[in-house]
This record gives C-alpha cells, sequence and structure tokens, in this order.
C-alpha cells in the first residue's frame, strides 16, 4: 500500500513538475514578446488594420516650343461615405438636405440617395460609394454639402484623388508625346517625351495612412496627408503644334490616298536641330491610321535611293569624281556578278555626268561610279561613310532608336556586289530621323547638329534645366563638297526626278528615294517611297523627311509621286507663315521724305508684329513710333540716332517687350 501511494505521489510530482516547466516556458514566451519581439508584433497588428499608402504626384506638364500644352494631369476625386462615424443627432438633422444636394448635383431622386444612405448605415457601411471621378469644380461642390462639410471624422467624408493623364490635342502626336506607365512590380514602360523624360515629369509620392474597415476596405484617417506629394516639373518640348498639325494632315491625306501601310514625317529646325513635328501614322485592319509606332526613330530599313547624297558626298570627299565626272549608263542595265542594277528608265540615261546621274538618280551610274573607284579598296569607301557618322546612333533621349547597319568589307555578309549596290541604298539601314539628321548636316554647310525634342525644364516660371544645341560633327564634309551637293539638291527640283513639287515662290532642295520593300522570287513586290530635303534652299530653315511604306502600286510607288507631294504640301504651308523680315538702311531712307522715311519698316511693324526689325541708324522719334505700333515698350538711353539695341534683329518678340535703345 505504501509502495502504491509513493507510486501515485512520484506521478504527481512529475506532472507538477511538466506544468511547472511549462508555465516557464510561457512566461519566458510572454516576456520574449512583450519586450524582445513587441515592437515587431505590434507593428503587424498595426499592418493589419492601419496601413501607409502612396500619394501619386501630379506629373508635370509637357508643353509646345510656343507653351500649348501636349499633356497635362488632370485631378479626378472618388466620393464615399463612412455611414457609422456620423452621429445621429446629425444623420438625422442633415441626411435630408445631403440627399437633396446629391440630387441635384448628380440628377438622380431624392428618394434614391435616402435610401442609399439609410440602408448603408442600418449595414453599418463604411466606404459607401456615392460618385466616381468628377472633377475638381465638382469636387468643391460637393465638399460643401450638408454633412460632407464636417469633414471624415464628423462628417463621414472620404475623398479619394486620382490622376488621369489627358492629352489636349487628340491623337496627333499620341506616339510621341508617348506615356509612362509603372506595373505592379515597380517597372517602367517608358515611350515618347513622357517616358524619356519621366524623371523630371513624375514628382516625389506622398504618404497617407489608412484604416481597415472591412472585406479589405481602407478608409483614409483623417483629412491631411502624412506627407504631401510634390508635383512633377513641367517640360517644353521643342514640338510646333501647328507644324504638327500640318505634317500629320499631309501625311494621312497621302496615307489614305495610297492605301499605305504605315508612314512617318519629321519637320527639323536645321540650325538648331529642334523637332518641329513628327508624325508616325501606321493603318489598322479596318483601313483607319493611328500613331501605332515611332518609325521615325525606330525603323531602321534601307532607305534607297535617298542614300545616293551620301554616297555622292563620300566620293567627291575623297577627290575619286568631281561633279563632271561621266558615267555611261549603257542601256540602263548593268551586270555585276551573278546581279543586275536597273534603272527605272528603260533603255537608259546614255552617257551622264555625275551631277546629272544624281538629279535623274540613276541606280547603273552610282553603281558604276562607285565600283570603279572603290573596287580595289572598298574600305576607304566605307570608312569615309563612317566617318560622317552614319554607322552610329544619334543617341537620342527618346527610348528605342534603330541601329544602321553600314557593311564593311571582310563581314560574312560582305559579297562581290555588295559595293554596288550601297551605293545606290541597299544593303544598309538607317532611320528616317538619321537620314534627316545628315541631309540636314549638309543645309548647314557640313555641321551636324543632334536632333532634340526637349528645350527646358521648368518649374511655374523658373528654368530649372536648360538644353541647347548639341553639335554631332563640326565637319562631316568640306564647305566646298556641301555647295556641291546643295545645287545638285536644288535641281533635283528644278529639273530631276522631282520637278513636279516645284514652287514659284520659293526653292526646294532634297532627293527622292524608292526603294524595294521586299525580297524573293514568290513575293509581290512592295516599294518605299521617300523624300528627304530643306527648304528654303537659299537659307534654309527647315529639313524635312517623308517616308511612306508600301503604296498600293496600282495608284503610285515612286517617291517623286508618293514621298514629294507630301514635303511640298508641309513645306507650301510653313514657308507661308514664315514672317518676312524687310530690312530697309538708313542710308537709303535718309533721301525720302520726313514723312516717308520708313513706310516700308512700318508697313511690316504692322503686318509681323512678332519679329524684331533691325533699328540701328534710325532717329529715336521714328524707332519709337515704329516699335510702339509692334505693342513694345521703349526704354532710351542718349540722343540721336540708334546705335544698340537690346533685341536682336529677327528675333520673335512679345506685346509689351521692353526694348532697350543706346542712342549717339
Amino acid at each position: 500500500m505504501a509502495i502504491q501511494e509513493k507510486n501515485i505521489l512520484n506521478r504527481l510530482y512529475f506532472v507538477a513538475a511538466c506544468l511547472f516547466i511549462f508555465a516557464i516556458v510561457v512566461m519566458i514566451k510572454l516576456v520574449n514578446i512583450q519586450f524582445v519581439e513587441g515592437d515587431a508584433y505590434r507593428k503587424k497588428a498595426q499592418e493589419r488594420v492601419f496601413k501607409t499608402f502612396d500619394i501619386p504626384a501630379n506629373r508635370g506638364n509637357l508643353y509646345d516650343s510656343k507653351g500649348n500644352l501636349l499633356a497635362t494631369s488632370v485631378p479626378k476625386y472618388t466620393i464615399r461615405f463612412d455611414a457609422l462615424t456620423v452621429t445621429d443627432k446629425d444623420f438625422r438633422k442633415f441626411v435630408k438636405p445631403l440627399c437633396q444636394s446629391l440630387s441635384k448635383e448628380f440628377g438622380k431622386p431624392v428618394t434614391y440617395y435616402d435610401k442609399l444612405i439609410r440602408t448603408a448605415r442600418a449595414n453599418r457601411n463604411r466606404y459607401l460609394l456615392i460618385r466616381r471621378n468628377i472633377g475638381y469644380s465638382q469636387y468643391m461642390r460637393v465638399k460643401e454639402f450638408p454633412l460632407f462639410r464636417f469633414g471624415a471624422n464628423r462628417g463621414g467624408f472620404i475623398v479619394e484623388q486620382t490622376t488621369v493623364r489627358e492629352h489636349p490635342i487628340g491623337k496627333i502626336a499620341e506616339r510621341t508625346v508617348g506615356y509612362e506607365r509603372r506595373d505592379e512590380n515597380g517597372y517602367y514602360t517608358r515611350v515618347g517625351l513622357e517616358g524619356a523624360y519621366g524623371p523630371f515629369l513624375r514628382g516625389k509620392e506622398g504618404k497617407r495612412k489608412k484604416q481597415k474597415i472591412a472585406k479589405n476596405q481602407w478608409k483614409p484617417i483623417g483629412d491631411a496627408n502624412e506627407v504631401e506629394p510634390r508635383d512633377g516639373f513641367d517640360v517644353v518640348s521643342t514640338i510646333d503644334v501647328n507644324i504638327q498639325d500640318i505634317a500629320h494632315h499631309a501625311l494621312l491625306g497621302q496615307l489614305e490616298r495610297f492605301e499605305a501601310e504605315h508612314g512617318t514625317v519629321v519637320v527639323m529646325e536645321t540650325k538648331t536641330g529642334e523637332i518641329k513635328a513628327i508624325s508616325n501614322l501606321g493603318r489598322t485592319r479596318a483601313g483607319k491610321y493611328y500613331e501605332k509606332l515611332n518609325y521615325a526613330v525606330g525603323e531602321s530599313h534601307e532607305p534607297g535611293s535617298t542614300f545616293k547624297l551620301m554616297t555622292m558626298v563620300a566620293a567627291l570627299e575623297d577627290k575619286v569624281i568631281d561633279s563632271s565626272y561621266v558615267i555611261d549608263t549603257e542601256n540602263g542595265r548593268v551586270k555585276f556578278y551573278d546581279r543586275i542594277v536597273r534603272d527605272s528608265k528603260w533603255g537608259g540615261y546614255g552617257k551622264i555626268s555625275a551631277a546629272k546621274a544624281f538629279e535623274l538618280s540613276s541606280n547603273t551610274a552610282f553603281a558604276k561610279m562607285i565600283n570603279q573607284n572603290y573596287k580595289d579598296n572598298p574600305r576607304k569607301f566605307v570608312d569615309r561613310l563612317i566617318n560622317m557618322g552614319l554607322g552610329e546612333t544619334l543617341d537620342l533621349s527618346i527610348k528605342g532608336e534603330g541601329v544602321p547597319k553600314i557593311p564593311y568589307p571582310g563581314d560574312k555578309d560582305w559579297y562581290g556586289t555588295t559595293l554596288p549596290w550601297m551605293a545606290h541604298g541597299y544593303g544598309v539601314a538607317i532611320t528616317p530621323l538619321q537620314t534627316l539628321a545628315f541631309y540636314n548636316a549638309i543645309a548647314n554647310d557640313g555641321e551636324m547638329v543632334k536632333p532634340r525634342f526637349i528645350k527646358e525644364v521648368k518649374t511655374w516660371n523658373k528654368t530649372r534645366e536648360r538644353f541647347d544645341k548639341q553639335i554631332i560633327n563640326p565637319t562631316i564634309c568640306s564647305k566646298k563638297t556641301a555647295k556641291i551637293v546643295q545645287e545638285m539638291m536644288v535641281n533635283v527640283v528644278k529639273r530631276g526626278t522631282a520637278d513636279n513639287i516645284k514652287s514659284d515662290n520659293f526653292l526646294i532642295a532634297g532627293k527622292t528615294g524608292t526603294c524595294w520593300g521586299n525580297y524573293g522570287k514568290d513575293k509581290e513586290r512592295e516599294y518605299i517611297s521617300s523624300f528627304a530635303g530643306y527648304f528654303p534652299a537659299e537659307e534654309p530653315i527647315y529639313s524635312c523627311i517623308v517616308v511612306i511604306h508600301k503604296p498600293n502600286k496600282k495608284k503610285g510607288y515612286y517617291g517623286s509621286e508618293v514621298a514629294a507631294p507630301v514635303f511640298k504640301t508641309i513645306a507650301t504651308k510653313i514657308y507661308n507663315d514664315i514672317p518676312v523680315i524687310d530690312e530697309v538702311s538708313y542710308a537709303v531712307a535718309e533721301s525720302k521724305s520726313v514723312g516717308n522715311s520708313y513706310e516700308k519698316y512700318f508697313r511690316n511693324a504692322q503686318k509681323y508684329k512678332t519679329i524684331m526689325p533691325n533699328v540701328k541708324g534710325m532717329p529715336a522719334m521714328d524707332v519709337i513710333s515704329l516699335l510702339e505700333n509692334m505693342g513694345l515698350k521703349v526704354e532710351l538711353k542718349g540722343a540721336g540716332k540708334v546705335a544698340k539695341q537690346s533685341i536682336a534683329p529677327g528675333t520673335k518678340v512679345k506685346r509689351n517687350e521692353i526694348v532697350r535703345l543706346e542712342l549717339s
């Protein structure tokens, strides 16, 4: 019996010891949770109820060069109601006036809102949707409605703000304006100007704490943010919406007329490299056109005869020919190994000079000219092309620039026919914008400038960063060579392949291009039509390229009939809008009567009030009348005639701008 009692006691002692050890473990765990890991567990508990959300910042505005909006962020507001936070007294007093205000604002019956709100209160709904995506002015009215005016804590008013990116000019230049999107993993997709200058436009996100109420719904705590978002900076682009509109519609009309697959147009300011217009239109299955891809920047393809300018410059620079160099085009068919180069004219052009070959765009002449002079040393020709910058990208700010291709002797795809085919634009690849940069350099007497899409970054009216002209290559060729090919391009329009776009009002310089868009015996032949050049030819202001892919062959496919007319339409409309600066020297004017001595100046000041005239040498009284007539404010220093003017002649001026004149 004693032994049995002793065994029972031992078991009790063992159980008691286990319970004691378990109690100690529990105490240790509690102490650990409370004091060691307490902060982490409290944070987890807090996160289950409270959470900090990012508040997207308003993106900065994107402007054209004249201050017109290309893209802007428009705030949109979603209104919700916490039906539990309102006291019974306030609810009974204000629910009816609130429903009446909502009915008047949004057009639904008072009874609809009365039932909606009362049901939400009965169901303890703390996140009742009242209205989505209202504008700012409407939001300002709603927040002053009965009950809502008391805010979040007393009135149950919940507002959630989002921003919507809108393009005031619609679908025009949509791909160039572009977008910047971020996925759930934080990765950005960047397209066009919006993508390229996202770091400026984006701003800095704010922070706002919200409380979890039910069904994964989060209600903002209070009316204020923990961290206010910082709006992005404004970006001023080089685009001119007027020129953009001209280019877009000129291209669209021709694409529709020739039922082409896609096309692109770029207009660039010659001296600065500023892109004034860029249109990229692709066809849908329904036959409509929209900004599908940025073909001008990203599509590298065989240029065809527009590459003959590069070929001609290389040959002239290497002094293997001059403009009078004679080539026999034979019968318009010249065989190199197992392949034949053909001219568009049956029977050929006979014996013609290099200059004439350029005007007529003779494939056989260019193939023979380059083959005869470089076949023993093809590297010399290719090195010249590369030294002129044709083998490299332009390092554009816009993403997705196409990579140019210039074959090099020794490459696996270099054949005996490569050299003569390169001469007339086959076997090489280059984007429309890279081609335009070269043509623009010739217009600049050899100076190649980088195409630019942005002028400055601003915050309000303060400039934070300015983007000025960049020179890629100060001399791609000698001025002598540039002058020779400039004359050749003028003659292309005067009496060559593009004589159909000759203008009586101003000179156009350029080159047509027509090349095959595909190869293979079983494939139906498709074409790429192009025209590149600049205007006015005497003093170039703008360069432009037009490229149209796969026009309907039954309607036409030559560059002269498909692409060149688009160039002429754009050039004519732009030229007609260019202010004329008509300067009259004081020496000539002095021979006239006092009353009429500046009649011509006054007449142009009346017509073109945006361009500063040259007033040096004019008497003060005449200058004051002239400039005040233009809407300018004049400040004089000294007496007599004008010796210096603060605004240079030809500069664009604004009304009420101050002009300081020094007299002597």
